[in-house]
């Protein structure tokens, strides 16, 4: 046997290297959490009307560490088990559920819980408030499953755009619209109709506006052992239909008066804002929790508006001021 010979024989023989099995040399203590995070992979969610819908997800995989003598967990595990569930099924409670069993089983005695996470962004078509035009928006959207005692907890997160405008903006935008009618008219006993109407309708009319702008509410909802369709969208048709001045897509002239009349109709601090989602959310059975934070970001102020609520149960979520992020 030539030497060449001998090196592929020994090749054929010998097994890959596997550090995490050689002979412990760290201290010995558990772990809470190991895993991975920002994996990309493809995901199947059901979309609007009940179409599949396909998302690009970053996803968090982690078992904990219960051996304490184990070197480390076998991280490949997590994301085979990842690309061999969700290679052809969709994102729903039952295959969450199926997942996490399959990072404990594929660790044995390792470990015995688990926690994936997706983050994606969700696209929904919405109509014209008028006209027949239709765009798409984008809601950012965070589905979380943890596996603890055998039993999953899934929750679902969404990032839901709408516009405020400030009710004491407008009051004092109101105000002044007075005076400068009083200013204009004031010396007139009985004003002319028809020289009212084109002085409301004049830049002089309307001297002065309130603010508003651009405002997030941040929704996380506990769903408990969860094993249906994902209710994404019904989450975001609730909010925006209590909070009312869901921001537009594709819009022409006759779509952004009816959006400026319905934040007319809509003025709200962001405490009123959290009290009508709060409200909404409370009317829910299957949200066995909840929390959210209105985050109104000011025109007025470099600084943000912002009210935090939670359902209030037994160790529930806590309303933390500490910001968050879906």
């Amino acid at each position: 046997m030539d030497f060449l010979d001998n090196i592929n024989e020994v090749s054929l023989t010998e097994t890959l290297p596997d550090v995490a099995s050689k002979v412990k040399d760290h201290t010995s203590t558990i772990l809470d959490w190991v895993g991975m995070s920002d994996i990309e992979m493809p995901v199947f969610v059901e979309g609007p009307h009940r179409r599949d819908l396909q998302v690009n997800a970053k996803i968090q995989a982690f078992v904990n560490l219960v051996d304490a003598d184990a070197k480390g967990i076998h991280m490949s595990r997590l994301y085979l088990g990842l690309d061999e569930i969700f290679a052809d099924r969709r994102l729903n409670g039952k295959s969450i559920n199926k997942v996490l069993h399959s990072f404990t089983e594929s660790h044995g005695k390792l470990s015995d819980s688990a926690h994936v996470s997706f983050s994606f962004d969700y696209l929904v078509k919405r109509k014209a408030l008028v006209t027949d035009y239709s765009g798409w928006k984008s809601y950012a959207v965070t589905v979380s499953a943890t596996l603890v005692d055998d039993m999953v907890n899934l929750a679902l997160s969404v990032k839901i755009p709408y516009s405020s405008t400030c009710p004491c903006s407008a009051a004092l935008a109101r105000q002044l619209i007075q005076q400068q009618f009083k200013k204009d008219f004031g010396d007139q006993q009985t004003p002319n109709f028809d020289s009212v109407v084109a002085w409301l309708g004049s830049e002089k009319g309307i001297v002065a506006t309130p603010h508003s702008q651009r405002s997030f509410a941040q929704i996380r909802i506990n769903l408990g052992n969860w094993q249906q369709e994902l209710p994404i969208l019904t989450l975001i048709d609730r909010v925006e239909s209590v909070i009312k001045t869901a921001v537009q897509t594709a819009v022409k002239r006759e779509d952004e008066q009816e959006f400026a009349l319905i934040n007319g109709q809509n003025l709200m601090f962001c405490e009123d804002a959290a009290r009508r989602i709060k409200t909404a959310l409370d009317k829910v059975p299957e949200y066995l929790d909840f929390w959210l934070r209105i985050n109104h970001l000011e025109s007025l102020h470099p600084h943000d508006a912002v009210a935090i609520a939670v359902k209030g149960i037994k160790e529930g979520y806590e309303a933390a001021p500490e910001k968050q992020d879906i």
